[in-house]
């Protein structure tokens, strides 16, 4: 057959080659990718390991974010329907499926709706009485919202008075305790926050981060992942109403979550 034919048999036959040679030798140039993203996976794991004890409880506490229409019949630990459908589902599984060896018992407590205050008339049943080991609390959008409507009279200095109160009475009971606190957070241009938020809501922002270090707490720096995505698809794409995360946003804040750990 004649080899400078481009359908002869030959000819056919380099093609094969060379292209299979291409394909390895992308694959190989992808390699280092691979391992590197295998590397920090299982870097991350290993500070999970190393984070959590065996039979560790983990409690997450807030409002509607953290509640994401969770069913509150039972309310049991590590059962998906008691855990809604938003961040706190998300990390709950990874941190399941990543370590079974540490047995943890993990609870979803948010109520839609809930201030700080809200959170100390419920704490006994809903926090002191599971036994945390861990507790990660969201709270503060509503503290701010909720005046806008002229259904609540807090201000900023309540609502760290409040918070600070409950984390007081909280370590008291479990000095051990370790913390967590997620910066509270807001989108503007959705369809309940505009730019009159941003300034107002800043001194609750503010006294969240203050507490957290006062606490020697982990802080979860949602508000700045989710500027920062904004960077990437408009701010509708992780919130449609400014404060209750899409499925991309619940995403999000569990990324960040388990980062910040």
């Amino acid at each position: 057959m004649d080899p400078n034919n481009p359908n002869s048999e030959k000819s056919l036959s380099r093609r094969r080659f060379f292209k299979n040679a291409s394909i390895g030798a992308a694959a190989i140039a992808g390699v280092p990718l691979l391992t590197n993203a295998c590397a920090d996976q299982v870097k991350e794991i290993s500070s999970l390991e190393h984070f959590f004890h065996e039979g560790d409880v983990l409690l997450f506490q807030g409002d509607s974010i953290t509640d994401a229409g969770r069913e509150k019949t039972k309310e049991l630990p590590n059962e998906a329907k008691s855990f809604g459908v938003g961040y706190a589902q998300a990390i709950a599984t990874r941190l399941l499926s990543d370590l079974p060896e540490k047995k943890l018992s993990i609870y979803n407590r948010g109520i839609s709706g809930n201030k700080v205050f809200q959170l100390a008339e419920r704490w006994q049943k809903d926090c002191l009485d599971l036994k945390p080991d861990v507790l990660s609390i969201l709270i503060g959008v509503n503290d701010y919202w909720h005046t806008r409507n002229k259904n609540y009279e807090g201000t900023p200095e309540v609502y760290e008075m409040d918070f600070r109160t409950l984390l007081d009475q909280t370590k008291t009971t479990f000095p051990d305790l370790k913390l967590i606190i997620c910066e509270p957070f807001i989108l503007a241009e959705t369809r309940a926050v505009d730019e009159s938020w941003l300034e107002a809501f800043k001194p609750y922002q503010e006294a969240a981060a203050k507490i957290a270090q006062e606490f020697n707490a982990i802080w979860v720096p949602f508000q700045s992942a989710f500027t920062k995505a904004t960077e990437l698809a408009p701010a509708t794409y992780w919130t449609a109403d400014g404060v209750h995360p899409s499925m991309a946003g619940a995403g999000l804040m569990a990324k960040t979550w388990l980062e910040s750990i």
